[in-house]
């Protein structure tokens, strides 16, 4: 039977968001309800809001989250009511030419949960990234939902849901970050700090975070930077290549998105190294670099997607590395709000006062 919730919805582009009723069906075939605990407000969400991911309004917010399993569908398996567990948008479908090669973290066909959630009066609601857990309880794909250890804070666990997860992936998973390596992160957000974690987490020598902003690079510092650049007041690609004896970085990670960031990124590693973009570029944003630099530097260029990781491998490792007190995965909570808070902390990251603000449910 179909249950009413509330939860945050983005009614039109740049309109204020507002708590409504939430008409969520029972799960069908491969669904699962999810009731929500916790869920981080990302930047993501605010690119829905702005209308700068489509137009298909009215959108159901938030997608960092975690919670219990309340109800299954028909054919479900890997989890059942009563698990804990973070949700993913990218649940893999295990048949594409990607799954099949064995690099299911590619996958090319991933899905959603067929039924819509709906407000009151029938109109149909567009889930951000597939989730909509700025509510209650929310409708997912069951594949979508990733089972681990219900020690972790709900308001810890749900971060790995998308920002959190893409930095510290981008540093482990697409740029092979490992002992004694040398690592700049340019751009301090929350992607950025993650990158920074997961460098030192690998092992990484020496970590060089940069930002305009020093806010953020002292915190950047607390997540394991070794080393801060404020490129403000300094070039960061003569900064970085000052710390590493000349060279440049062994893996340079860009968490801003931009051309002018992304060039810094290239021309700071060493050569032979390599850059990892994992800030996300607007439409209209164009990159040109001499050819030969390109070859003569030689290396890798790369994104990273979701930082390139596979859920079912990755969310329960990160958890259990926190619980034992290697990932300090808590830092990265600024603060606990509630529903009806989430546009003042859409406020407060556009003014870079918050790492993370977290829903607690």
């Amino acid at each position: 039977m179909a249950q009413e919730v509330r939860g945050v919805i983005a009614p039109g582009k740049n309109e204020p968001v507002r708590v409504e009723t939430i008409v969520v069906p029972d799960p069908g075939p491969g669904e699962a309800v999810v009731r929500v605990q916790a869920c981080g407000v990302c930047h993501t969400d605010l690119h829905y809001k702005q209308g700068g991911i489509n137009d298909d309004f009215p959108f159901l917010l938030g997608h960092e989250a975690a919670g219990v399993v309340e109800s299954v569908g028909d054919g479900v398996t890997d989890v059942a009511p009563g698990d804990f567990v973070i949700l993913n948008w990218r649940a893999v479908c295990g048949k594409c030419r990607a799954c099949l090669r064995g690099r299911p973290w590619y996958c090319f066909d991933t899905h959603n949960a067929k039924q819509r959630m709906t407000l009151t009066d029938g109109t149909e609601l567009s889930p951000a990234l597939g989730i909509g857990a700025f509510a209650e309880k929310t409708l997912v794909a069951a594949g979508q939902c990733t089972k681990v250890d219900p020690a972790v804070s709900p308001a810890v666990a749900g971060l790995l849901g998308c920002g959190v997860m893409a930095g510290i992936g981008a540093a482990i998973n697409t740029g092979g970050v490992g002992r004694g390596d040398s690592v700049a992160v340019i751009g301090c957000g929350g992607v950025g700090d993650a990158a920074i974690a997961g460098a030192y987490l690998a092992g990484a020598a020496k970590v060089i975070a940069v930002d305009i902003d020093d806010r953020k690079l002292e915190t950047a510092r607390t997540m394991g930077a070794t080393h801060t650049v404020n490129s403000r007041s300094s070039d960061p690609v003569e900064a970085i290549r000052e710390l590493t004896g000349g060279f440049g970085a062994d893996v340079v990670i860009e968490a801003v998105g931009r051309p002018e960031t992304y060039r810094q990124a290239f021309y700071a590693r060493d050569l032979a190294g390599t850059v990892v973009l994992v800030g996300v570029p607007t439409p209209e944003m164009k990159l040109e670099l001499p050819l030969l630099d390109v070859f003569g530097r030689g290396g890798s260029l790369k994104s990273s997607w979701y930082g390139d990781c596979l859920p079912s491998r990755d969310f329960p490792l990160l958890i259990d590395l926190h619980l034992q007190g290697r990932l300090p995965l808590d830092k990265f909570v600024t603060e606990t709000i509630q529903l009806d808070e989430v546009e003042k902390a859409f406020e407060r990251m556009h003014q870079g006062d918050v790492l993370r603000s977290v829903v607690v449910l």
